[in-house]
């Protein structure tokens, strides 16, 4: 017989997977696939170039943290098992994503957000609040969240060097799961956000971008 999950034991597993998450090693890496980038040729970039699709890389990294924290936040106090299995299910894909994104670094010789602990709190806290809310404000949060990540994956693939093809199809790849995350999220039943709540969604999000990019 499956044994259930306490609160207590979903916290505590939840710690656990925090203390994966921002590490900044690669070498525990637990994503399913293999990143879309994977036997693609290492392009040849001028030192400045990868010190810029490392900050950009960096930025995708912590939003992937944030993404971890967030929905396993909001499943912890899911009303209905569906909406808590919709969220496990895309905060697996986006393990992924940043498992993807960290082995990108590495390569670009960058390393992950000093502030991965801060911001993955942070998430984790808003994701808890979220959800206790109820499971139609959750989703919606997911949704508006999502449609965030899109507008600032496509500004990110305008960014990158035209010689990265690796960090271009990792991000092209993201993006439309992203997408499709948010899609999902209100076919669930989610509350889609006025516009003024997701401007100051999108306003509190460039703190995470512009700090981490360099830090």
């Amino acid at each position: 017989m499956e044994r259930r999950l306490s609160p207590l034991d979903r916290l505590i597993t939840t710690l656990d997977t925090a203390l994966r998450e921002v590490s900044a090693s690669t070498d525990k890496l637990s994503g399913d696939r293999a990143s879309p980038a994977a036997n693609h040729p290492e392009p040849e970039l001028t030192d400045s170039e990868k010190r810029h699709a490392g900050g950009l890389m960096r930025v995708n990294h912590t939003g992937e943290v944030c993404a971890q924290a967030l929905y396993r936040g909001q499943a912890l106090v899911a009303a209905s098992k569906e909406t808590k299995q919709a969220l496990l299910n895309a905060a697996q894909e986006e393990k992924d994503h940043l498992d993807w994104c960290a082995e990108r670094l590495e390569e670009l010789d960058s390393e992950p957000s000093q502030l991965n602990p801060l911001f993955f709190g942070t998430s984790y806290a808003i994701g808890a609040i979220t959800g206790a809310i109820g499971d139609r404000v959750s989703l919606g949060f997911v949704h508006a969240t999502e449609e965030g990540v899109a507008t600032h994956l496509k500004d990110h693939l305008k960014k990158l060097p035209n010689d990265d093809r690796k960090s271009q199809l990792i991000l092209q790849r993201m993006l439309e799961e992203e997408e499709h995350h948010g899609q999902h999220a209100l076919d669930q039943g989610g509350s889609e956000f006025p516009t003024p709540v997701k401007r100051l969604m999108a306003g509190a999000s460039q703190l995470m971008t512009k700090t981490t990019y360099w830090i």
